[in-house]
């Protein structure tokens, strides 16, 4: 194949990408283009069905997304999110410090529970950025507080992206949920360690909160938490403890997020529905993202793009460790331009069996480097999402804020939390037994 082609069908699909071309039609129609200008036989249109058929259509992985963003969803409609923020900060006290941290735990509950950044943000910007600032937290903090919190569904299982991340690198989700807790709780203790740290220096400019720390508060912050954190607990263990499969244990979460609202009395058939359809266009939108990927890597692959890039890692030099520096930074930059989505479906095929074949030096068998690998990209493009400009959690949450943040605020405030990410994927390179030590 001549070596050009690639490298041209990667141009052409970025821009058209840029341009504002659905991302699942340009990948799709680059395939078809790039098919018919190389000397691909025509044939390799039928062994694009059967692969979509094989990859897709009939995995029934899959079928966990729907459920889990259904989770999120009737959760955060039926005001249940709302509710587990509030006790929370009744339960860890009246103190700025445990308004910070309350923030931060729901920040982890909503990723465990919809694994949606975008809607982890754009909620957290919604209940907690005017208290807050009532509790006396500056605006740079708050914002990069809540931008910070937000993306976590990004690593927190049971997260879409890792969902399609151990697909995509052929590991099994269990692995991919186990591994992400290291990662997870390390990241949060660093953000809360900031949060108590900054809290304890500043001097306090606003009022303290209303009710002070007290037995009664924990109880009743426990009772509103309480469901929400079961929930999630039920449907982690059971994965993790392989008493459930990801698919089996995401109906178990849809149906438990119903069943809190019932308890709750927020039940209400209209929310269910507008959950549900909201839950179609979602999914819909990742099936045809995942059906054009399909086509496109196939294609790329067919006219010699995985081992073009192969080739191009291996003249940079620098053995294993200059390649994977060189695969973080490239992730990094396209983190700015394409959705997680985009970048899993498209790059994980091509790059995974390259880092598969590579010896780190750190004695981890086949399946614990691709674990480790994949959460490294998870880690990696959850920075790309906090910094700026393009970063799509700040264009979240600036939208969320209804002007009460300016872009700058947003920037200033989020600048520490990329440093402590940054940190996080340091040691998490230095020690993968922080991603599988539980797997």
């Amino acid at each position: 194949m001549e070596p050009a082609l690639p490298i041209l069908m990667a141009v052409t699909t970025l821009v058209a990408i840029l341009a504002g071309y659905r991302v699942a039609f340009v990948l799709a129609g680059s395939a078809a283009l790039f098919i018919l200008v190389s000397d691909l036989p025509h044939a390799f249109f039928r062994l694009i069905v059967s692969r979509i058929y094989a990859n897709v259509l009939s995995n029934w992985l899959l079928v966990a997304i729907p459920m889990f963003i259904l989770m999120g969803l009737v959760l955060e409609k039926s005001g249940v999110a709302e509710r587990a923020l509030r006790g929370a900060q009744s339960a860890l006290g009246g103190s700025r410090a445990g308004l910070g941290v309350s923030v931060l735990v729901i920040g982890v509950l909503l990723a465990a529970a919809s694994g949606i950044v975008g809607a982890a943000v754009v909620l957290l910007s919604l209940l907690a950025l005017p208290r807050l600032l009532e509790g006396g937290y500056d605006k740079p903090t708050a914002a990069g507080l809540i931008a910070s919190s937000g993306t976590l569904a990004i690593l927190i299982p049971p997260s879409v992206m890792l969902i399609v991340l151990g697909d995509q690198l052929q590991a099994p989700v269990q692995s991919m949920f186990a591994g992400a807790i290291g990662p997870g709780l390390l990241l949060v203790g660093l953000y809360a360690l900031y949060v108590l740290a900054t809290t304890g220096w500043r001097k306090q400019t606003g009022p303290q909160m209303a009710e002070p720390y007290s037995v009664r508060n924990l109880l009743v912050g426990l009772v509103d938490v309480g469901p929400l954190l079961l929930l999630i607990l039920c449907v982690l263990g059971s994965i993790i403890a392989g008493i459930a499969t990801p698919t089996e244990a995401s109906g178990l979460g849809a149906l438990g997020s119903i069943l809190i609202t019932v308890l709750y009395g927020r039940f209400d058939l209209q929310m269910i529905m507008s959950a549900a359809r909201e839950t179609v266009i979602a999914t819909s939108m990742v099936m045809m993202v995942m059906v054009g990927a399909t086509c496109f890597s196939a294609v790329f692959r067919g006219i010699g793009g995985d081992e073009l890039i192969r080739d191009s890692l291996m003249a940079l030099g620098g053995g294993p460790w200059g390649t994977m520096a060189v695969i973080m930074v490239a992730i990094f930059l396209l983190g700015f331009v394409l959705d997680w989505l985009e970048i899993t479906l498209i790059l994980m095929p091509i790059f995974g069996p390259l880092i598969l074949a590579l010896d780190f030096g750190n004695g981890l068998a086949p399946e614990a480097v691709l674990i480790w690998f994949g959460l490294l990209v998870a880690l990696n493009l959850q920075t790309s999402f906090l910094t700026p400009p393009f970063g799509f959690s700040l264009f979240y949450l600036r939208g969320a804020s209804r002007g009460t943040l300016t872009t700058g605020d947003v920037y200033r405030g989020v600048v520490p939390f990329i440093f402590l990410q940054l940190v996080a994927l340091g040691l998490l390179l230095a020690f993968p037994q922080i991603a599988t030590g539980l797997i």
